[in-house]
């Protein structure tokens, strides 16, 4: 894949050279508590995870967030091909607050084809609530949130899900995760 290029950013696929920075990020406690998976603790796991989630055969599009100063890695982003069309991202505490991932985020969607990713969805924990503002800088809406028992980590978390679409479908919703969870609601004041 050709690497994307904005203002600040590369957004390019990982290679194992980007290790350091990679296990760095996912070895953050604080950015790691909103991630789906244990924080890695030896460079092994992390060349494992790096593999299992970037390198072999990602599901959709999986890169690398660059600054392009120095083509170091300070996050990832995702938009996976499957049925949720999931979007997701992460990024080095280093790098918070400066619009990197809003500035991501925006190049990543609109290399995205329509046709094969008329809609996006992205959820985060509510004790998140930055991920979500990134969530409704790029255009998305939120729905509803839901309670899951989070997997593999083994704790209740309340999801934010947004939704955006892409193809011009206003009607659109994406009910699965209120039909998996019994309990859902919708919160006030989140658009």
């Amino acid at each position: 894949m050709t690497p994307i290029i904005t203002e600040r950013l590369i957004l390019r696929p990982f290679t194992e050279a980007d290790l350091p920075e990679f296990f760095a990020i996912q070895h953050d406690p604080v950015v790691n508590q909103f991630l789906p998976w244990w924080a890695p603790q030896t460079d092994a796991e992390a060349l494992t995870l790096l593999h299992e989630q970037y390198l072999d055969a990602p599901d959709g599009y999986a890169l690398a967030v660059c600054l392009k100063a120095t083509n170091k890695v300070i996050g990832f982003i995702h938009a996976e091909a499957s049925a949720a069309h999931d979007f997701g991202y992460g990024m080095a505490q280093s790098a918070w607050g400066h619009g990197y991932m809003t500035e991501a985020g925006r190049a990543l969607i609109a290399q995205l084809p329509v046709a094969d990713y008329p809609f996006l969805t992205a959820t985060h924990d509510r004790e998140n609530p930055r991920s979500g503002a990134v969530m409704r800088r790029l255009g998305m809406t939120y729905q509803y949130t839901y309670l899951e028992q989070w997997q593999p980590k083994d704790f209740p978390v309340h999801f934010r899900l947004y939704l955006l679409n892409r193809d011009g479908d206003a009607t659109r919703q994406f009910p699965k995760y209120a039909e998996m969870y019994p309990t859902h609601f919708v919160e006030e004041g989140l658009n």
